[in-house]
């Protein structure tokens, strides 16, 4: 009988095809297709330089197996096998030495990562991978708006693309790939740049059958530019959804604190937004806090404004107004700190983080913070909640 051995796949249920994963992987063990990304088990060295990177969590997947899963099998999952069945005292050493080994490499590894997370219990079940690679949807460009001060040097759009009849069901907080024309270096085409939907499920126009996105302009941003720059009319290609488990809870009792920068901001739109179509003013809190540079470099101020109170609570926080001192979200976290721990306490709260990686640690800083004021450590508590499916970080 072959010895058990252990093996790192990636789910596919969770993965949002992202790809950064197999462009960090120092040794090529991590490759895809049309619709999967997998890890090849002769080439990976456990070195868990995939973990910090991935934003989904989907890469924390590990299997004993007597025989190793293939690439060939790998590429062909919709859903990952369940754990083989081995006998005896066997199983239960290899299972329970695969766990200590896991457990220590993730603990360096997943500083600064999101861990694997869990879909809230109340939501609605996401179509995923409905068009990949091999068969993308193609999309007509309904609109294309600027949501930043043509004065200020971040061009942030909101993009408006219809479907032409085509189905695309979407949920809040899943993403689209958006491949842009042309082929890289080696001649090969470009692969899908990733985008958060920012319309709610049933349109960025009620019963339309159409999405929004929220999208950054950056320098050398092959795809962004081509974007940004996209005309009405115009036909892009489109992969996706993706994505199972930043999802809203259908629970209309459920609090949501939701934490985002930039363009960060495109699913906690589209939140609030099927909330406020689905319950008015009535179901429960909402709050946001909102980081930019400054109101003009921040997406959707001035709607965001219009939303009132009882539907969302709004904490605007600014870096850099001049003559006034630089505030970031972990700031003002810790400034109602009073109000931030009363919902960290309550069952019903659900925590969404979102947008640059580098404000992850200062949430989670500030986090800590506020729960040893009643007690608790931090870590244990956001684990929970993971567990729960109340907790979602997708930082980039």
């Amino acid at each position: 009988m072959n010895k058990p051995v252990k093996q790192h796949l990636i789910d596919p249920e969770i993965c949002i095809r992202c790809y950064t994963c197999e462009m960090t992987c120092p040794v090529g063990a991590i490759l895809h297709d049309e619709n999967n990304v997998v890890v090849d088990v002769d080439k990976c060295e456990f070195c868990m330089d995939c973990i910090p990177v991935c934003p989904t969590g989907s890469i924390d997947e590990w299997r004993v197996v007597k025989t190793p899963y293939s690439v060939e099998e790998q590429l062909s999952w919709s859903e990952l096998p369940p754990q083989d069945e081995m006998d005896g005292e066997e199983a239960d050493t290899s299972v329970e030495a695969l766990d200590d080994e896991i457990a220590k490499l993730l603990a360096d590894a997943h500083q600064g990562a999101g861990g694997k997370p869990k879909a809230p219990a109340s939501a609605a079940k996401p179509t995923v991978n409905m068009y990949n690679l091999a068969r993308p949807v193609t999309a007509r460009v309904q609109g294309n708006y600027r949501l930043t001060s043509a004065d200020s040097d971040t061009d942030i759009r909101h993009i408006i693309l219809d479907f032409q009849g085509q189905p695309f069901p979407v949920l809040e907080g899943q993403s689209l790939g958006i491949i842009a024309p042309g082929t890289d270096a080696e001649g090969k085409a470009h692969l899908p740049r990733l985008y958060s939907v920012s319309s709610p499920r049933d349109g960025e126009r009620p019963n339309f059958n159409n999405v929004s996105l929220t999208v950054k302009r950056e320098a050398q941003g092959l795809c962004s530019n081509y974007v940004c720059d996209l005309k009405m009319g115009d036909e892009v290609r489109v992969t996706g959804p993706f994505g199972s488990t930043f999802l809203m809870p259908d629970d209309p009792d459920a609090r949501l604190l939701m934490i985002c920068t930039g363009t960060g901001s495109a699913p906690m739109r589209s939140f609030t937004m099927r909330r406020q179509r689905a319950r008015g003013s009535k179901g429960g809190e909402m709050v946001l806090f909102f980081g930019a540079r400054s109101p003009d470099t921040l997406p959707y101020f001035g709607p965001l404004n219009k939303v009132p109170d009882r539907v969302l609570r709004k904490h605007m926080v600014f870096s850099r107004i001049q003559g006034a001192p630089k505030e970031y979200v972990q700031d003002r976290l810790l400034t109602e700190e009073e109000a931030v721990a009363e919902m960290l306490q309550d069952p019903a709260t659900h925590i969404y983080v979102c947008g640059l990686r580098g404000m992850e640690e200062g949430v989670e800083k500030a986090m800590t913070t506020i729960a040893e004021t009643f007690g608790v450590q931090w870590a244990s508590l956001r684990d929970q909640m993971r567990g729960e499916g109340r907790y979602h970080v997708e930082t980039y």
